[in-house]
């Protein structure tokens, strides 16, 4: 299997590649996992200009030496390219699998709407410097990405559809065309570095949200590095959800084993 590694938003640290390399020949040899030089170049908060990060998200996905497209990191900026990089992905781009989350989603999510490919939320090259996790977290995305295996999947899993996003990149995908259509999908959904009154704004905009009004359900993943608001609010995040899921007249679901941390789990969209 051959991976193709590209960083349409933030750059990663030159370590990560090398410590991949060394992952992958020992415990993954039949994976061949290429960086795109792409990966580490700056351009201010980007790893490099807009025009640059499509073109080599372009390069790969419309390879067809790669089976896969795996994201580096998330940060911002992949939003930034969706409407260079839809339009001229081919074929080849069409049969491959696409894995990341956070500001990925804006991807995932556009490509899922596209019928491109294969998505899934899971975990990223980046996270093999996460400290004490010894590599589990990207050992579990590449045995997924190498033979659909289902302990790498989110536990409560089952035969329906299913989606998942950082909720502030679901909330800005809500009124473009770029949110796909989750009619009877179980969404899943996930946070970091915000305070609580916003996490309970977005869930609000989620709740309104036309466009979600046919999901199965919603299901909360971890909530982290939540930022201190100075006057402090009371309600936690499954009680926010708990009143919003009412509001939209959907089930809450219980918890979901995805976020910011090292036991983040593989979500594909769609069938499972």
């Amino acid at each position: 299997m051959r991976i193709g590694v590209v960083s349409p938003a933030r750059p990663i640290d030159p370590s990560v590649e090398s410590m991949m390399q060394a992952l992958v020949a020992v415990s993954f040899p039949e994976v061949d996992i290429v960086f795109h030089r792409q990966c580490f170049l700056s351009d201010g908060h980007f790893a490099g200009s807009d025009a640059v990060r499509s073109a080599a998200f372009l390069e790969y996905a419309n390879d067809p030496a790669f089976d896969a497209i795996w994201f580096a990191r998330g940060g911002y900026g992949a939003n930034r390219i969706l409407d260079t990089v839809l339009p001229q992905l081919n074929d080849a781009a069409r049969r491959k699998t696409y894995l990341g989350y956070s500001d990925m989603g804006f991807l995932l999510g556009a490509l899922y709407a596209s019928r491109i490919g294969r998505q899934a939320h899971g975990p990223m090259p980046s996270e093999i410097r996460r400290k004490n996790d010894h590599a589990a977290c990207v050992s579990r995305a590449l045995s997924w990405l190498i033979s659909g295996d289902r302990r790498s999947l989110e536990p409560t899993i089952d035969a329906r559809p299913h989606a998942a996003f950082n909720l502030s990149i679901l909330t800005a995908l809500i009124g473009s065309k770029y949110l796909p259509d989750l009619t009877d999908h179980v969404l899943m959904i996930e946070e970091i570095s915000e305070p609580l009154y916003r996490i309970d704004r977005m869930l609000f905009t989620m709740a309104h949200a036309t466009q979600l009004k046919g999901i199965a359900g919603v299901r909360l993943g971890v909530v982290g590095d939540v930022i201190e608001n100075d006057v402090v609010f009371n309600d936690t995040p499954e009680q926010m959800i708990v009143r919003w899921c009412a509001d939209m007249g959907v089930p809450y679901l219980g918890r979901a084993q995805i976020g910011h941390y090292a036991a983040n789990c593989v979500v594909p969209f769609g069938v499972a």
